[in-house]
This record gives C-alpha cells, structure tokens and sequence, in this order.
C-alpha cells in the first residue's frame, strides 16, 4: 500500500467502540437492513451487499435509512422481534470480518419526501387519501415542523406534525435503539440534522415557525434531536454509540434554489456560525459522532455531489465544524481516499466517508490495500441508478415505482443490490462470439461472455475502443469518465479469449465465423427538417474537435448533453444560450435531482440565456429564427449553433435474423441501459 494512504487503515473509537480503520461506508437510501419501500423485514439483498464488503475491509457500515415507522403500511420497527433475531444472527457473521456497523433509522423527511404525481393526487384528495391511508399515508410521510411546500411538487403544502407524532417518533428511536444493542448492533445513527429531512427542517428557521416548546428560540429548534439521543441513551445506556447524520451548512438560498461551491449568497439554512454552536450543543446532548457534509434537498447536489461538483466540496466546512467538538467526525462528498489520508493525518477530520463508490466497485478498498488502484472501477457520480429521483417543472418525482422501490443499484455493476438477478454463470457450452461495435456495450458485453469462459471476437470500425463515450467524455468535469475508460482498456486486456479487431468494420454478419453475434453499434443524431440545419454542428462533432464554436453559441436540444456543453462553454469563457421545446431543462426520466438542480441553479445564477417552450425554426448564418410558445418569431445572435436533440437506434442493418442487440442500438438510453442489457444478453449466451 502507498503510505500516503496509511492514516486511513489507523484504529479509532466512537465512544467505547474501536473501529480498526477510518474508511466509512455511508448510508444510503435503498441499502437499509430492514428494507425499503415496503414493509419492514430483515433485508437479505442488503445484508449480503454489507458483508461482501466488510469481507473487503471497511471499518464502519451504516446501512441506509430505516424509518422509525414504515413507509407502506405503517409499522413501527420495533414490533417486528423476528426481524432483529435474524439481525442478531446476521451481526455475528460482521464481527468475523473485524468491521463494526451502526443501523441508521429515520424520524422522517417532511417536505423532502419525494412525492410522485401519483402520491400528489393521494394526499390533495381527501377520499383517495382516506382509501390509501392503511397502505401509505402520504399526509404523514410529508408531515413537517410547519405548514411548508413540498420541495417536488407545487400543488402540495405539507402539514404541520402533531406534538403526539413527536412524542411517539422519539419513543420509537429508543425502542428500536435497545432492539439494535440486543442484537449486537455497534451503535445507531440518528437521521438526521441533514439534507433537509425532517429532523434538520425543526433546526431551522427559514422551515420551523412553531410557537410551541419545539420552535422559535435555538434550543427549541433543536429539542426534537436532542430529546431522541436522550431517550436512547436513558433505554441503552450512555456508553451505547449515538452517531447523528449532520450538516454543517445548508446551502439554501430559498425553498428549491440551493446555493453553488464558491458563491457569495445568504444563507436562509443553517450557517456555519450557527453550526458552530450547533454541534458543541448536540454533542452535549449525548451524541458520540457526527457524520457530516452539507446542503438540504434544495442544494441536493452538495449532499450528493454530481460530476460538476469539486471533489472534496465537503471538507472545509465539515474540518472546521470540528474544531467545536470533542467527538469523532467524519466527512462524506466526493472524498478521495488520499484527501481525506492527509485530513485524517492533520486532524481535521476522524474518519473519511465513502458512498457511491462502494456501489461501483465492493473491493475497492481492498485494492487500495494491495496497491491496485488502476483496477478500481470508478463511481462517475451521474446517480442513474442509485438514486435517480428526477424532478423538472410540472412533473414532481418522474420516477417508476420500480426505481421508487429498487434505488442504491449501480449503472456500472448491475449485481450491486440484485445478486440473485444478475451474476456470472459459467457456461458448460463454451461459443465463439461476435461483438460488433466496441463502445461501452460492447465491451462490456465482450467482459461478460469471457468471464463465462465464451471465446469473443470484438469488432470496432473506428481506431479505439469507447465508442461516442470518448466524446461524452471529454468535458474538463468528465475525469471520472475519463477514469471509467480507462478501466474499460485495462479491465478488457486480462482477458485472453477476447480478441480486438479495430479499424474493422462489419456489414456484413452472415459472413462472420461465429456461433453467436451481438450488435452493439449505437446511435446516431436525429435530423430536425428545419432549414439550414446543415448549418449546425453535432454534438459529437463539437466534443469531438472535429468542429470549433466561436464566442456566442446557441445549443439547441435543453437535454442533458446540451446542458453540460452549455455548462462547458460557460466554464470555456464563452457565452452559451440554450433553446428548449419542453418547459424545462432536462425533462426527462432517469436524471436525479441533484445532478440537474446544479445546472439549473448554475444557469440562473449566471444568467445564462435559457429559452424555454421554444422551437428552432431556422439556422440563419449569424443565429438563429426560434418560434416560441405563442407563436411569435424571434431571432438569437449567435457565431455558432450546437445540434443536441436527441439519437435513434443504429442497428446493423440485416442483423435481425442471427445478431441480439444490446443499448443504443435497440433503444436509446443512457449508460445504465446499455450496461445492463449488456448484462441482460451476455448471460444468456
């Protein structure tokens, strides 16, 4: 191991419990141990996901949030005693591996609940609202420190929690909390004074105009925290390990307008003049850790840091927090193993939080142990699968009740969270395979089939394999895509039955010495029938440098690829505009919040030009004739004009009868798609 790396492999304690390293594995939504979405149970997906990785060297586990009292249902946690007799079973089997874990549990997320339009009708309709009250109580789920909007939807107010729902939340925490030490639990999480939930919402003032003993002054604010640490330690002990999920800064400039990394702006949120007070207080009250970072679901993207975020946006504020404190604290967002070694190792922070990471790769610690960094595989941050809670004007959360119900899966590794569904089989029937196409479908097809001992031929036309992601890439704020393809070339070269053909392009698949063949040839660019479309240049042409753009730029296509080059161009010093027919940037499925909250706040804070329910008409030779959405023509100046809207499949054409198809080329996607199917037909093989 590079010694740069050794703070983080130093044993410390949390309370009375040591921990052999300073390597977290943070909580995340859809990991809990007691299920999610659905009617509490001892979760066996999530237990086998925790042990896979406490085998690979973690120190802490904290499993994702557990509601106090179920979401579908409405059970308290603490009257399923089956559940923690095979959680007593199952801690037993994490103690063999030296790692300690604490269960998080949840008081709620009031306004930050992610009501779907579905949900919307449920809670705004007082008869549909009364027929689905024994199943899910949207009223309650939303329930808030005060009557506040709902940060997905506009139709909806959230209502004020009742002091009688406070007063059994807390007793639920410290039921579950003594549940949790009888079956050898190390300690519990309190979620949380963090990201907004409900917990966090009481803290503030912007969010609490209660004039009860639980809002107005600082210490009613944050009575409802402190009066769950004290139950818990009255029914467990005090030398039982609280830990409390915390922000240090919210970041919030108003309700569903978050504030950006370097931004001068007010806070409405917590501060960290407050927070400096905050932690002494809460520390006081009994709690033996804060893990922390920062933001609410109004600056989602510090909480949960997309690619356009600064690595380590966390840890100033979180290193500073500290200095307030005499407990442990860890810090989560973005962290790059040696950033957090050298925090460690100054005594900034206690401990270095890792997420998503562990989504993508289960062993990468281990391979950081055993100096393999290069086979890391890279968490590229575009929370497709792990948390694709999406949100744009009009819609609250476009999300399938699937994903709903199945989030803290990973795009890169489709058996992260559904083992049973996706795993290498080898085969008993070993085939010659052909690969057409050499991007990321293709390769990862090729990868699959080898692990299951099939001998593949990978066709790829062009000179290197990526396929267009060399050119989603390239963006200055794509490194971890960058990262991801290089793991590609160095993962696809340790396997000796794949054979790579570049510069080879296949047209005809009858012809090809294979008993199977996958085409994975892609997509292509959509052609508007406007006129002086040729005058536009591609999307891919632009990344690619095939084609330069002068000062002011028009990206036509509001999707998310013209975004991030609308975001590029402005980083670049040039002056984009952006022309979009929906009536808001980046109105599609499958994109979390977070990531398209950063480039909706980034352009209005920066007041870059965004034309909404706008149409192209025309490509003029100095602009472009738009039409909006009353009808009126009007002309934007621009040097050059980018073509983003949208591909269609690419299939090899005659590849029906013998090829299956994965991707793009069958229908357009993003990367979660293409890898999955990848998955989805390379089993089959």
């Amino acid at each position: 191991m590079d010694p740069k790396f050794e703070p983080l492999f130093t044993p410390w304690k949390v309370g009375n419990v040591e921990i052999k390293n300073r390597i977290v594995l943070c909580p995340m939504g859809g990991t809990s141990l007691f299920g999610w979405m659905e009617p509490n149970h001892f979760d066996k997906e999530a237990a086998h996901f925790f042990l896979e990785r406490a085998k690979n060297n973690v120190g802490l586990i904290i499993p994702g949030i557990a509601p106090i009292k179920d979401t579908i249902g409405g059970r308290w946690l603490w009257k399923n005693k089956k559940m923690f007799r095979d959680l007593k079973i199952f801690m037993d089997e994490i103690h063999k591996t030296g790692a300690k874990l604490f269960v998080q549990m949840t008081a709620g997320m009031g306004r930050s609940w992610a009501i779907t339009d579905h949900l919307v009708m449920l809670h705004n309709n007082p008869l549909l609202h009364a027929l689905a009250k024994p199943i899910i109580d949207v009223q309650y789920q939303s329930a808030s420190p005060s009557e506040l909007p709902s940060r997905w939807s506009d139709k909806v107010m959230c209502r004020e929690i009742t002091l009688q729902e406070i007063r059994e939340i807390i007793d639920g925490f410290a039921k579950t909390a003594k549940l949790c030490m009888d079956a050898g639990v190390d300690g519990v999480e309190v979620h949380a004074v963090h990201e907004g939930y409900l917990l966090d919402q009481f803290t503030m003032e912007y969010t609490n105009k209660r004039t009860d003993e639980y809002g107005g002054s600082f210490e009613n604010r944050y009575r409802f925290p402190v009066e769950i640490v004290q139950a818990i330690k009255e029914t467990c002990g005090k030398d039982f390990p609280v830990s409390l999920r915390y922000s240090a800064v919210s970041k919030m400039k108003d309700f569903r307008y978050g504030a950006l990394p370097g931004e001068d702006y007010t806070e409405v949120g917590r501060d960290l003049e407050e927070s400096e007070k905050a932690v002494k207080y809460l520390q006081d009250a009994g709690y033996d850790m804060l893990n922390a970072d920062n933001g609410t679901y109004d600056s989602w993207y510090w909480a949960h840091p997309p690619m356009y975020m600064p690595k380590n946006c966390n840890l100033e504020d979180v290193a500073h927090i500290k200095k307030f404190v005499d407990i442990p604290v860890v810090c989560a967002g973005r962290m790059e193993p040696e950033v957090g070694a050298e925090a460690i190792a100054e005594g900034r922070i206690d401990g270095a939080g890792f997420a998503r990471q562990f989504l993508a790769d289960g062993e990468w610690v281990t391979k950081l142990i055993e100096d393999r960094l290069d086979d890391i595989r890279p968490c590229i941050c575009c929370h497709n699968a792990c948390f694709n809670f999406s949100h744009y004007k009009g819609v609250a959360n476009d999300q399938s009740i699937y994903d709903a119900a199945h989030i803290a899966r990973c795009v890169l590794d489709p058996r992260t969270m559904q083992s049973k569904k996706y795993k290498i089989i080898p085969t008993a029937n070993s085939k010659k395979i052909a690969v057409i196409g050499g991007g990321i479908g293709g390769m990862e097809t090729a990868i699959v089939a080898a692990k299951r001992g099939h001998t593949v031929t990978l066709y790829e036309k062009g000179d290197e394999l990526g396929g267009v992601f060399n050119w989603a890439a390239v963006p200055s704020f794509k490194e971890k895509d960058r990262e991801l393809l290089t793991w590609y070339q160095r993962e696809i070269a340790k396997y000796p039955k794949i054979e790579i053909r570049l510069n080879t392009e296949i047209k005809d698949i009858d012809a090809l010495d294979a008993d199977e063949i996958v085409v994975a040839t892609g997509a292509k660019s959509i052609r508007l029938p406007v006129k002086g479309f040729e005058k536009g240049i591609e999307a891919i042409e632009y990344l690619s440098g095939e084609k330069k753009v002068g000062e002011n730029v028009v990206i036509i296509g509001g999707g998310l690829t013209g975004c991030e080059i609308a975001y590029e161009l402005y980083l670049k010093g040039k002056k984009p505009a952006i022309v979009e027919m929906k009536q808001d940037l980046i109105a599609v499925t499958g994109v979390c919040l977070a990531n398209s909250s950063y480039l909706r706040d980034f352009f209005k804070t920066y007041e870059v030009p965004v034309y909404l329910e706008t149409k192209l008409k025309e490509i003029l030779d100095d602009g472009v004739l738009v039409t909006d959405k009353d009808g009126k023509d009007f002309k934007i100046e621009a040097d050059s004009v980018i073509l983003s809207v949208g591909y269609k499949p690419m299939p090899l054409q005659g590849s029906g009868s013998r090829g299956k198809t994965v991707g793009d080329a069958v229908k357009v996607g993003n990367l979660r798609t293409v890898i999955w199917s990848a998955w989805d037909v390379g089993m089959k093989l």
